[in-house]
């Protein structure tokens, strides 16, 4: 249940500014579940546009940082690093629902749980919340090839 910083982050994700999204890893059970931290500030590019008047994280980059909570706690559980010969794909997301806004100032907790993986497939079941309560919720699946994996 180790902690992870963002430079072992960076070791587990391909993803750079500015699409990195999760800053901090608080837990790690591999093989079960992860509870990332995204800390929301007005100072990120997507802001400028999504809204100037009233600022929102957009849903479907909640949705990305749940992905790359997954990717942290895939690549951990199968003992591998990505490289420029692994690749790392968001493949479906059901049931996503947002019930609350996102806004600057705002700490996203990420908690994504895993149901079952299959040749490469995760499904994964995500909550991402704001102060305790859930702000928004979705189930995934993530595909991840390594090399030697096909």
């Amino acid at each position: 249940m180790a902690e992870m910083d963002i430079q072992r982050i960076l070791e587990h994700l391909p993803h750079r500014y500015p699409m990195l999204l999760i800053d901090r890893v608080l837990e790690i059970e591999t093989g079960k579940r992860v509870l990332a931290l995204k800390n929301v500030t007005l100072n990120e590019p997507f802001f400028e546009g999504h809204f100037p008047q009233r600022p929102i994280l957009p849903g479907v980059l909640i949705i990305e940082a749940m992905a790359q909570a997954a990717g942290v706690l895939i690549f951990k559980t199968i003992g591998a690093m990505p490289n420029e010969n692994s690749a790392y794909y968001l493949a479906g997301i059901d049931a996503a629902r947002f019930k609350k806004p996102v806004v600057p100032g705002d700490q996203l907790l990420l908690e994504v749980t895993v149901e079952r993986s299959v040749r490469g497939v995760w499904k994964l079941s995500c909550v991402a919340r704001v102060d305790g309560g859930v702000v928004a919720e979705a189930r995934i699946l993530c595909w991840v090839r390594t090399p030697g994996s096909g």
